[in-house]
């Protein structure tokens, strides 16, 4: 433990300035988390030794968990025996999925897009096939999954891969038409190939293009069934290496299904017809349908449709057969949405989609391709959704989902994250959450149960706050690295709803998305919340068990940014401060109306940009909205877009700011204090030099929220636009000063951070009293001092009084974030009110009485400093020492980029200073002494998206939107690194394998020679030769064993070189065990041959021989 003493200076030395210290800085030439840290003092610095218990050793960065809908899904997998489900993507990307709690993602280095998924059943491993002609061998074994092996294909494209159940090799089709066997052992390319023109006639001018399917026989593992694009599919006998038969269709084909005798097969085709072919007469089909085409008459063909992409053939024992298929509809139906269609019997289902079809697969009772399919649920990949369809009831209810699929559900536009919050918040939440829960789900258990998991040791309570852009707001239960949905709230409630050829008498500033969100407040000791949105609007909601009905409050605020107003003056008649009154709104509603005012000439002017709903709105149980803060337009120029948000629930003030200035409204009383330009808030002293402001713009535009496309290849999914999608989304100019928010930086100087704390407002003044902490996109602090009334009752009657101090602080670059300690080094949080229902009728209303937690600064008798205020900007943080305001401490955090997002956050009961830069740096700072902890380069910003919601928490959190649909968490702390390994989910779970059915006497007779087929011999080495090694390269991959072996330590470590050993050892005996039987059967041969011969010879003389 290392101790920091503030040095001091001699006595009588005058304070130095808050800039000194600043000018001292770091290196100039640095990067991310370069700079240097400068101690100044004064005689009145704080005398207490503060020790800092955090070191570099506290802290480590790494991935826990990726919660959401896998972005650009393309391929889906599935282990009847483990039930587990594999989803792959378009950027290389594999999810995982089993029970609740089993969620893994895995990632290909390459980042090719996944072509097809591969179960080894019951095996524990996976195969994937990737767009760069890639075969890789995954190892689920381990909770963290990695690559055994790895075969690339030098000379032909992969189009289709099939592994035959308890089978090692492995079925590979190409783009030229030609089928390769691999060795899944050894991943060793075996030399018997099938080309295609030996597979087709002779007489066949045409290629049959490239290979669409490939399955073996149920009734023979010796017949491997090939289908070509072309719409010709061939029987190949893999022994004597010939084509059985042959069937030709005139329209392509797009995908085979075997009925399970292995007599019939059906295929799909891109006319939108299912042909079902018998393997006695493969001349014609044995029936054809178009399930979705009209009937023409006189026995005409029916009409074609949209081509069926994948049926699905299974058989049910005591039912008829399930025919599954996506596509085929009717062309003439063009506004049909995506569908599924489910044939049993005589019945035809369509299940309509909301987003295409990417794959289906559908869940059978057995792994057995020969024995009675048993289908009961389908799985359907959409591009935006996972659904699951039960089978077993006759109107196909889905399943309700418990993964969190729908993040996405509406764009998510800004995120909160909080760690180890009051533990009884998750289940209110939840209770009030669970009462509006969509109905009509299947009662049947969520079918993909594999895996196991068990809650690791950190269980404290966390929750993460995701904003949309419908103006919605989703509270979620992270504990324990899963997630799960809590609470919905849909803030555009409290507005009218436009209709449709309505004029529009507000215009708004946005064409799409009105309601998206930009900034959330959170105090969970109050449980107030507070959100403000893109069309300049603040909503204040406090949380209720009670239903009500009442009318919304609203309040108007003009906020203007005259630069000129404040410069034609001279300095001796401008007065110092402007009287209070003339602030107030000049339109100011309290019961709901908006009042719009217009000039001559059609000039909007206090008109807001939304509707405040006028009529008593029934609120149900949960947040319910206390007031309504809207911007209006002033002199035909809209309301700026809100930069900045704080709210205290002790004060019962918000306050939140733009590039025109600040306000401030008291939500109890519901009026506002204070509405100015930011020039006007530093009185006559102006420390920066302004020019006259520009021309302003009928519009305004800020960087994207609601994207969903981060890749430069345009793609199919349906885009959810919003006015903010812009070409500037990805642009950033690197060598910036300002913040990320949209900011006029030509005249304007915006609010960018808001901080409420009992603190001391004047230098060298040693009473403490409630202030507002104010950070400029200059880099400016200024400190407002609040009056509020001292007794508890007149809080609701006198007024509140808000002026500023008068005191300045500056630091490079905007202001992102403040905190305070006390003189012992604690970190102090900010006054809080602690929560009461508001409408508990039970109470008696006269005797209640706020309960406040003020977290004031130790009182102390003697003369000096009480408290530090951290400040931290996108270019350096600094530590002042309050009431002197000297600057004890400064870090240069970055010279060539900038700081995205700043949290002071507390990790083993210490507070640090936690940054997130541009250029991809993750920085730990200890407090006070901003020493560095941790610089690693974690991420470089590559959009807006990750900008926009990367956020820090307490206990060594974090996270950010990693893809429109998903949420990536991490970790900043080593102890949770060393423990994450028992907090993932087991993939493998030993299970035995089920027995196959009996097949009876006559079929085992008549059944065909699939028991007697031995894949070794026929493409082993010994027989088939090797492959030229110039067709594929094998590549070892760093999961095998030896890897494994190398890459474990630890306790864990242990477990998993006792794990491998035990499967070898187990993988030994059943090799020893079967070496055994078969000299056992030997022997037992040999004995009954030789018996015979002695039989036959036992009565014969030596001259009969």
């Amino acid at each position: 433990m290392k101790k920091f003493n503030f040095r001091k200076v001699l006595d009588g030395l005058t304070a130095s300035s808050p800039g000194s210290g600043s000018s001292s800085g770091g290196n100039s030439g640095g990067g991310a988390g370069s700079g240097s840290v400068h101690p100044g003092g004064t005689a009145g610095l704080l005398k207490e030794e503060i020790q800092e218990t955090l070191t570099s050793e506290y802290f480590q960065i790494c991935k826990t968990v990726r919660h959401g809908f896998p972005y650009q899904p393309t391929a889906l997998g599935f282990d009847p025996v483990q039930k587990i489900l594999a989803i792959g993507t378009r950027t290389g990307a594999i999810r995982i999925l089993g029970r609740p709690g089993v969620d893994c993602y895995c990632q290909h280095e390459s980042g090719a897009a996944v072509l097809q998924l591969q179960f080894l059943i019951n095996e524990g491993a996976l195969v994937s096939a990737s767009s760069d002609d890639t075969l890789h061998l995954w190892n689920l074994r381990q909770k963290r999954p990695a690559i055994l092996h790895s075969l690339k294909f030098n000379r032909e494209r992969i189009t289709y891969c099939h592994l035959p159940f308890q089978s090692k090799w492995l079925y590979v089709g190409t783009e030229r038409g030609n089928t390769h066997i691999v060795n899944i052992e050894s991943f060793i390319l075996s030399g018997y190939v099938i080309m295609w023109n030996k597979a087709i006639e002779l007489s066949t001018k045409t290629h049959p293009g490239p290979v669409v399917h490939l399955s073996d026989s149920p009734r023979d593992e010796g017949k491997l069934l090939i289908g070509y694009e072309n719409g010709t599919v061939v029987f190949w006998d893999l022994k004597s290496k010939k084509a059985d038969l042959r069937v030709y269709y005139d329209e392509a084909i797009h995908s085979i299904d075997w009925h399970h005798e292995g007599k019939q097969f059906m295929c799909s085709h891109s006319d939108g017809s299912l042909t079902l072919w018998n393997l006695k007469s493969p001349s014609r089909p044995f029936q054809t349908t178009i399930p979705h085409g009209k009937s023409q008459r006189e026995g005409r063909k029916s009409e074609s449709c949209k081509p069926i992409l994948k049926v699905e053939y299974k058989t049910c024992r005591n039912s008829e057969p399930f025919i599954i298929f996506s596509g085929g509809l009717s062309y003439d139906k063009a506004c049909r949405r995506p569908s599924l269609t489910i044939m049993h019997g005589k019945a035809i289902t369509v299940l309509e989609m909301d987003h295409p079809i990417v794959e289906f697969l559908t869940l059978c009772e057995t792994p057995y391709p020969n024995e009675f399919q048993e289908p009961y649920a389908v799985v359907v990949l959409l591009e935006k959704d996972l659904i699951v369809v039960d089978l077993t009831q006759s109107n196909f209810p889905i399943f309700e989902n418990p993964y969190p699929m729908d993040i996405h559900e509406s764009p998510v536009t800004c995120t909160a994250y909080f760690a180890d919050c009051p533990p009884d918040l998750i289940l209110v939440l939840y209770s009030i959450g669970v009462k509006h829960k969509k109905q009509g789900y299947s009662n049947k258990e969520w079918p993909i149960s594999g895996g196991a998991w068990n809650l690791g040791t950190q269980t404290y309570p966390e929750i993460i706050i995701t904003g949309h852009a419908d103006g919605s707001i989703k509270f979620w239960d992270a504990s324990a690295i899963t997630l799960q949905m809590l609470y919905k709230l849909k803030t555009s409630k409290v507005f009218e709803k436009q209709k449709i050829g309505e004029g529009k008498p507000t215009c708004e500033i946005v064409e799409e998305d009105p309601y998206a969100i930009q900034m959330i407040y959170w105090c969970p000791e109050s449980r107030i919340f507070c959100v403000s949105g893109v069309s300049a609007y603040v909503i204040i909601y406090k949380f209720s068990r009670h239903e009500i009905t009442t009318e919304i409050v609203s309040l108007e605020v003009r906020l203007q940014y005259d630069i000129e107003d404040i410069i034609t003056p001279e300095p001796e008649t401008s007065p110092p401060f402007p009287d209070l009154s003339s602030q107030l709104p000049s339109s100011r509603s309290l019961s709901g109306s908006t009042n719009t005012v217009a000039s001559e000439g059609g000039t909007k002017d206090s008109i807001p940009c939304l509707n405040v709903k006028t009529r008593p709105v029934r609120m149900p149980p949960g947040y319910q909205a206390e007031l309504v803060i809207q911007l209006v337009w002033v002199d035909g120029e809209p309301p700026q877009q809100i930069t900045s948000l704080a709210v205290s629930s002790a004060y019962g003030i918000v306050a939140f700011g733009n590039c025109n200035g600040l306000a401030v409204v008291d939500f109890i009383q519901k009026t506002v204090l204070l509405s100015m330009g930011t020039i006007d808030l530093y009185r006559s002293s102006d420390l920066y030099q302004r020019q006259p402001r520009s021309p302003r713009k009928n519009k305004q535009f800020i960087a994207g929220l609601t994207e969903l496309n981060d890749s430069p290849v345009p793609l199919e999914l349906e885009r959810c636009k919003s006015p903010t999608s812009e070409s500037r989304e990805n642009s950033y100019n690197r060598s910036r000063s300002s913040s990320i928010s949209s900011i006029d930086k030509d005249s304007k100087e915006a609010i960018t951070a808001l901080y409420f704390m009992e603190s001391f407002a004047r230098k060298n003044d040693p009473t403490v009293s409630p202030c507002l902490f104010v950070g400029t996109s200059l880099g400016m602090v200024l400190i407002i001092s609040l009056n509020l009334p001292s007794a508890d009752e007149q809080r609701f009657t006198e007024p509140v009084m808000v002026l500023p101090s008068g005191t300045f602080l500056s630091l490079k670059g905007a202001v992102l974030a403040f905190s305070c300690m006390d003189r012992n080094g604690g970190l102090m949080q900010p006054p809080y009110e602690v929560w009461r229902d508001p409408n508990n009728i039970d109470e008696n209303e006269k005797s209640w009485r706020r309960k406040l937690v003020m977290n004031c600064p130790s009182p102390s008798q003697e003369i000096g400093d009480h408290q530090y205020t951290i400040i931290c900007s996108e270019k350096q943080a600094k530590v002042f020492s309050l009431p002197s305001q000297t600057c004890l401490y400064v870090h240069n955090i970055t010279e060539t980029s900038f700081i995205l997002q700043a949290d002071v956050v507390v990790m083993c009961n210490s507070a640090c200073l936690a940054c997130f830069c541009a250029n991809g740096h993750i920085m730990i700072m200890s407090l006070p002494s901003l020493r560095p902890m941790l610089d690693v380069n974690y991420l470089p910003l590559t959009d807006m998206r990750i900008a926009r919601t990367f956020c820090f928490t307490n206990e060594g959190q974090a996270l950010y939107l990693v893809s429109p649909t998903e949420i990536q968490r991490l970790t900043y702390s080593q102890e949770m690194c060393d423990n994450l390994q028992d907090m993932l989910g087991d993939l493998f779970i030993p299970i035995e394998t089920p027995e196959a059915q009996n097949r009876g006497f006559l079929k085992g007779l008549f059944g065909g020679s699939g028991q007697t087929f031995d894949r070794e011999e026929l493409f082993g080495e010994a027989s088939a030769g090797r492959a030229s090694r110039s067709l594929a390269q094998h590549i070892p991959g760093p999961g095998g064993i030896g890897g494994m072996k190398g890459a474990a330590g630890g306790v864990m470590g242990e477990l998993t070189r006792a794990r491998i050993a035990l499967d070898e050892r187990g993988q030994r005996l059943g090799e020893l065990e079967e070496k055994t039987a078969g000299m056992m059967t030997s022997a037992e041969a040999f004995s009954k041959h030789a018996h015979e011969l002695m039989l036959k010879y036992k009565d014969k003389k030596w001259y009969q021989f």
